[in-house]
């Protein structure tokens, strides 16, 4: 079967990857949507030039894809957009490093895993990072070996688009510069590569200047949320990334592509592998050794897979390891489809957070009168509620949560008014109590045992004289 594919490889992966599309596209219909992608949703309603949780790429995909549709599908087109994109690279770079049979492999090896398909399915700032790095990736790869002009001028254009879809894009500048240190010091002379940072740095200007007027608060965001503060080794969350990769990834395919990226000398002798290696390994050791510290979610290292799934077929292709190739294959699939079919019909199970949320939205909106406000008690819960409410009005976080985009929006002396607020898992009676002088609960949906909600009626809510009165 795998040979019948390899014998037009460029025809076989195309199919692939309008397999995946189509096949992903219609899934996603059927896959309610998670708070967090509600959220996104939400910005591209509000289109600035930063945000407070992440840079803007992710607002600026979900506002386009708007036009075809709003519902959860709709969303996840940017998904199918960006990582039909990313695969069509991928097989581009593979096909100039080595050949069309190892650009075939590497669209096998990426198709398989674990990690792709979770970028097909959730639209987060994780689609449009794998998107850019990947077009980043291949046009740094041209500008470093057959230096063109035009090649420094896209590379430095899409730098920019990545580092506008998540800040961890920064991980492959300090491949690159590494690179350049290493290998290639007559790229810090030439007048291409300064283009290309002028590029890129003029891609991002609209960010950073909204970061400048909002005191780096993006930033000092990220910076907090990824640091820990006692800096003391957790031997239990190592392991829990480390494990996590050989799951997402396949185990065989990261047992293989680590012992050779460990064992073989030919990736630090042959510049064009070195360059790949380290797109790989700079963003695989920067999250193991934060793992030390902090928990990891084995989506934050995806980015490194993009070159090392080109690295693994090369390593299958040079090293005849077909049977292992078609071991590792079978296992990612199992694995795969395993995991596809839990998520979608085993939800309540693995992923409560995305169950009944449309019922529950439409229950709540059956409490509704003419002129209520409407409030979340987190901001995904917010988001959430003007995803399904019909015509989509504007939603706000009602009590002290933690600081959301919402906060940046808001207007204090409006925040509060009458209305409706949604809570989840947690009676909200005392913390709605200090904004409201009437709090009352109307309703409570128990979804599952562990997955409760709760509908308030908000009434007289506190004067901004009286809060202050009674904060003193």
């Amino acid at each position: 079967m795998l040979e019948k594919l390899y014998n037009t490889p460029q025809k076989s992966a195309y199919i692939i990857i309008l397999l995946l599309a189509l096949g992903s596209t219609i899934y996603n219909i059927y896959l309610p949507i998670h708070g967090d992608e509600a959220y996104y949703w939400m910005w591209s309603h509000h289109i600035e030039s930063g945000y407070y949780d992440h840079p803007p790429m992710i607002a600026y995909m979900i506002y386009f894809t708007n036009f075809i549709s709003q519902d959860v599908w709709g969303v996840r087109l940017v998904n199918i957009f960006s990582m039909s994109i990313a695969f069509l690279y991928m097989y581009k770079l593979a096909r100039l490093v080595s050949n069309e049979r190892t650009a075939l492999t590497t669209i096998l090896i990426f198709s398989s895993v674990i990690l792709t398909h979770a970028g097909f399915i959730f639209a987060t700032p994780d689609a449009p990072l794998t998107l850019f790095w990947t077009l980043t990736l291949y046009y740094t790869y041209k500008a470093l070996f057959e230096e063109k002009a035009l090649d420094f001028l896209l590379a430095g254009i899409f730098l920019g688009a990545m580092m506008l879809s998540k800040y961890s894009a920064i991980l492959f500048v300090a491949g690159v510069i590494i690179f350049a240190l290493v290998k290639k010091r007559s790229l810090f002379i030439n007048i291409h590569f300064y283009i290309a940072l002028l590029a890129s740095v003029i891609v991002i200007a609209p960010m950073l200047y909204w970061n400048y007027k909002h005191e780096w608060i993006s930033f000092l965001f990220q910076i907090n949320h990824g640091t820990t503060q006692d800096f003391v080794i957790k031997p239990w969350l190592i392991f829990e990334f480390l494990s996590s990769q050989f799951a997402v990834f396949s185990p065989v395919f990261m047992g293989v592509l680590l012992f050779y990226l460990i064992k073989d000398k030919l990736y630090f002798q042959d510049d064009k592998l070195f360059f790949l290696a380290l797109s790989t390994v700079v963003t695989l050791l920067f999250f193991t050794y934060k793992s030390f510290y902090m928990s990891m979610a084995p989506s934050y290292s995806a980015p490194a897979y993009i070159s090392g799934a080109v690295l693994l077929a090369i390593i299958f292709e040079r090293y005849e390891l077909k049977k292992t190739f078609a071991i590792g294959l079978i296992i990612a699939l199992i694995f795969t489809l395993l995991a596809r079919y839990i998520l979608l019909f085993h939800l309540p199970e693995v992923q409560r957070f995305m169950y009944k949320t449309k019922e529950v939205v439409a229950q709540f909106a059956t409490h509704a009168r003419k002129g209520d406000h409407f409030y979340g008690a987190h901001l995904t819960t917010a988001a959430s509620l003007q995803f399904f409410l019909s015509g989509h009005p504007q939603t706000d976080v009602a009590i002290d949560d933690r600081y959301s985009q919402y906060d940046m929006w808001r207007d204090e002396k409006e925040w509060h008014k009458e209305g409706l607020v949604l809570a989840r898992n947690t009676k909200r009676d005392a913390d709605l109590k200090k904004y409201y002088k009437t709090v009352e609960l109307i309703d409570t949906n128990v979804v599952l045992p562990n997955r409760v909600f709760y509908t308030y009626r908000v009434s007289e809510p506190y004067t901004q004289e009286e809060l202050k009165a009674r904060q003193k």
